[in-house]
């Protein structure tokens, strides 16, 4: 009865005059109604046979079947704005679903990626692992050379740039081939003490005379930092590995795998060192991703790391270290061995935040591009930079 209380809303009373006096047909006149009864239709007729009003077309019959017309009308507008309203939400949980299976594909090719490029990142780095000497020292100053630039190119990025004076470019140029350096420097002379040391006095010098610029302590801050993370505290791997030298007794190693002069203490470490930093990661990577466990955050720096996925980190570095320290004839007692396990944890997590604060500041996910599924070198290194220091430190504080 809608439409007919709208009718009658509008519907004005018309005036006529009495029959019994003589006047001029008059006709109905409605006002113009609303779009939404732009239906309704009244359609002439023949004058009415009631005597009092004769002058007035009008038909009773007919007005009650446009209203019922506009009513059934309306009744289908409704039905199929109802209509239209779910084919809507149907096209859009068909969208939605579309996005999630795109998502879905995206996430299952990069892991194709990760698997693919980690396995021939691992083959490569294990082979010049038992390579040894310049073959090692050359790949790991290569290493080094990428690391570098990406750290520089993160200092100079818009993220850092705002709260700080980034230094030169060509200083970071510079500083990138110094830090590349210093592992070939170590092989060659065993220290590097006076290389670093001439490198940071240099370092300084140019950047406190450069011109047209006023030196900031930014600049000589990031760069002594570059030169400390980047070049110095990967040469101790050299020094694990090509400085310790003495043979690991107790098991014969065959001919076809070098000897036993090849499988010397500094080689059995960096294995074991490597391995459990890949299984930390590996297992803290698992126990974040298993929602039993739970995940409680372990630090503000980087939201996606939990406590749940470090506890499973330490565990798995733990057992691959006791593993492989029974397997390769480790001198070591269970005691210090369950201690190298936990100095490879803490500074293979120590590095990974370490980076992480700094892409964070920068406000970038990736330090480079440069390995597919990866990122850049510096987000695959990150957990071998601080470690190396500790597992030298630790193999000749226990006089292996």
């Amino acid at each position: 009865m809608a439409p007919f209380v709208e009718v009658c809303r509008y519907y004005k009373p018309l005036p006529f005059q009495c029959p019994c006096r003589s006047s001029p047909t008059n006709s109905l006149i409605l006002p113009h109604l609303s779009l939404k009864y732009s239906n309704l239709r009244l359609l002439a007729s023949k004058p009415s046979s009631h005597p009092r009003f004769n002058g007035i077309s009008f038909n009773r019959s007919r007005v009650i079947t446009a209203v019922a017309r506009v009513e059934s009308e309306h009744l289908g507008d409704d039905s199929n704005s109802k209509e239209e309203e779910e084919r809507d939400k149907e096209v859009q949980n068909v969208e939605e679903d579309s996005s999630l299976d795109q998502q879905k594909e995206k996430s299952r090719s990069q892991f194709k990626k990760r698997v693919v490029f980690g396995l021939g990142i691992g083959l490569s780095v294990g082979g010049v692992v038992l390579a040894g000497g310049w073959v090692f020292t050359l790949a790991l100053a290569a290493a080094v050379l990428l690391s570098a630039r990406e750290y520089f190119e993160l200092v100079r990025s818009k993220g850092i740039a705002q709260g700080m004076t980034p230094p030169p470019r060509y200083l970071s140029r510079v500083c990138s081939v110094i830090c590349a350096l210093m592992p070939i420097l170590t092989l060659y002379f065993g220290h590097i003490d006076i290389a670093v040391t001439s490198a940071a006095f240099v370092v300084a010098m140019a950047l406190l005379l450069q011109r047209g610029r006023n030196p900031r302590f930014s600049q000589l801050s990031s760069t002594m930092f570059g030169l400390f993370y980047c070049g110095y505290l990967p040469c101790f791997w050299v020094k694990l590995r090509c400085g310790l030298t003495a043979p690991v007794l107790g098991r014969s190693w065959p001919v076809l795998l070098g000897g036993q002069g090849h499988w010397t203490v500094g080689l059995v470490a960096i294995l074991v060192s490597f391995c459990g930093i890949i299984a930390s990661d590996t297992f803290a990577f698992l126990g974040g991703k298993f929602q039993a466990f739970g995940k409680t955050p372990l630090i503000s720096i980087s939201p996606k790391k939990t406590w749940e996925g470090a506890v499973a980190g330490l565990v798995g570095c733990i057992t691959i270290t006791v593993l492989l320290s029974k397997s390769l004839s480790w001198p070591q007692p269970l005691v210090s061995t369950i201690a190298f396990g936990v100095l490879n944890f803490l500074g293979s997590v120590f590095g990974d935040l370490t980076e992480s604060m700094i892409k964070r500041d920068a406000g970038v996910k990736d330090s480079g591009s440069l390995i597919p599924g990866h990122g850049g070198i510096l987000d695959r290194v990150d957990s071998y930079i601080f470690t190396g220091a500790l597992a030298y430190s630790f193999v000749r504080l226990h006089g292996v």
